[in-house]
């Protein structure tokens, strides 16, 4: 990765690397709490802060580049860069799944990396919400808890303090057409961390297991909720959900079967997969959207 400082327009970052940035945008955009424009090919960005970050791609896949702008330092550079996997080359990811039983997928998509999400908190929050609801209604249903608890800067919402869901009534998020058991775990969760019990910050130097060991001891938290949480939060690499359906369907779909895929089916294939679990998962979800 290069990066400079264009006084005129803000700091530039080439990559020497293909980089599928609007393929990237494209699924950035599905969900409606980001801020993207397909159009201009840019997504902005809440920072923890308080100012806004712009990132519009310039270049194209085979020669990638970025511009930067937001009033932001070389920390806050180095923290889009690593969420948008700017310092690692997908090259040889791609190389892995070669002569494997998703090279297609791996062809199809090359170039197109995990983007971790913007907020930690705001991550466990939607994969709560989204927790066994179609997508098109679970996004609905977490932008309106956006909307209401968080607050929205310079066009760009940014999800709620976990102490403003912490203070809430169950009622509250039933209102907005949570269930009551959601909303009892939205709000738990909320209060584990404002009382200092559930620090996401500690996550970041955890193994996977020991993540996964800690959140499903939280009441509302199972394995998909902590392995989404593994490769969104966090942007681990080796992360495969089994119980999504949306994986075992794109499976389906791919290995031309009549049936979705059992456990053992999927595991079998982990050994040729690993250690890129994480996406063998993006790309069967890309293959269905």
């Amino acid at each position: 990765m290069n990066c400079k400082e264009v006084s005129s327009i803000g700091t530039l970052i080439e990559l020497s690397f293909d980089y599928d940035f609007d393929e990237a945008l494209q699924r950035l955009a599905l969900d409606p709490v980001n801020a993207v424009d397909l159009h201009k090919r840019e997504i902005r960005i809440p920072m923890d802060e308080g100012n806004i970050v712009a990132l519009k791609g310039t270049g194209t896949k085979s020669a990638p580049a970025f511009v930067i702008t937001g009033n932001l330092n070389e920390k806050q550079i180095e923290w889009v860069s690593k969420c948008f996997h700017f310092h690692d080359s997908l090259r040889h990811i791609t190389e892995h799944f070669a002569e494997s039983d998703l090279e297609r997928l791996f062809v199809q998509y090359a170039g197109t990396p995990i983007i971790r999400n913007f907020s930690p908190y705001g991550t466990l929050m939607r994969n709560i919400i989204h927790q066994q609801l179609n997508v098109a209604f679970a996004h609905i249903l977490t932008l309106r808890f956006v909307e209401t608890f968080g607050a929205r800067q310079e066009g760009v919402w940014r999800y709620p303090k976990p102490e403003v869901i912490a203070a809430l009534r169950v009622e509250d998020l039933q209102n907005l057409q949570f269930s009551r058991r959601k909303a009892e775990y939205v709000i738990g969760i909320s209060k584990e961390i404002v009382e200092g019990a559930l620090d996401l910050t500690k996550f970041e130097w955890m193994e996977d297991a020991e993540v996964v060991n800690r959140l499903t001891k939280l009441r509302g938290i199972g394995p998909w909720t902590a392995q989404n949480f593994l490769m969104f939060g966090l942007g681990r690499p080796n992360v495969f959900p089994l119980g999504d359906i949306g994986l075992q369907n794109g499976l389906k779909k791919l290995w031309n079967m009549d049936r979705k895929p059992t456990s053992d089916e999927m595991l079998s294939r982990f050994p040729y997969w690993s250690p890129y679990l994480s996406y063998a998962a993006l790309y069967l979800w890309k293959s269905i959207e």
